[in-house]
């Protein structure tokens, strides 16, 4: 919505504004492009110039939309869909990745994929089996393990985790006396 309002705000019409993209339907001048800019940064945003942070950022964001903002099964391997998404040879993409992010787009995805499980498991509408499958792990056990060695803990220890209740902030540090 940001990024819509200081569009209009500056007379651009905008094709499309997806997350971390914008397409504009007019060429800028720089002069437009700093106003944009500087609107963006009022909002809490950045106008990215450098061409090798827009791929990383372009990576991240197709990563997160096939993880996070998918109700499909994920049933497509990352690395053509990574490829084929933003038209580029995946080893290319890959190598960027690592240089510019200290990390691997695997390792990444591994991190985002821990994520969502842990939200698919505070939800409590699929079992384990169901989530491994629908993350596209081969098994419960490849999943178990990826998730231990991400957060330490299992995923069945993680629910248990969730499901104990909370003590309230007030009821902390009281003694039964003061009840």
């Amino acid at each position: 919505m940001a990024v819509k309002e200081a569009l209009k705000g500056l007379g651009l019409h905008f094709i499309v504004v997806d997350l971390g993209e914008v397409e504009i339907m007019e060429n800028i001048s720089a002069e437009q492009r700093g106003q944009l800019a500087s609107a963006l940064l009022n909002s809490g945003l950045e106008l990215m110039d450098d061409k090798r942070a827009v791929l990383i950022e372009r990576i991240k964001n197709a990563i997160i939309e096939l993880v996070h903002h998918n109700d499909e099964i994920i049933k497509i391997n990352f690395s053509d869909f990574i490829s084929k998404k933003l038209e580029h040879d995946y080893t290319y993409l890959a190598n960027l990745f690592s240089e510019v992010q200290g990390t691997t787009i695997e390792q990444f995805i591994i991190l985002h994929k821990v994520e969502r499980i842990k939200e698919l498991i505070i939800y409590d509408e699929l079992n384990i089996t169901e989530i491994a499958w629908k993350m596209n792990y081969s098994s419960v056990a490849h999943l178990s393990n990826q998730f231990k060695k991400v957060t330490g803990l299992s995923p069945s220890h993680f629910k248990q985790l969730k499901d104990k209740r909370r003590s309230p902030i007030e009821e902390i540090g009281n003694s039964n006396e003061e009840n």
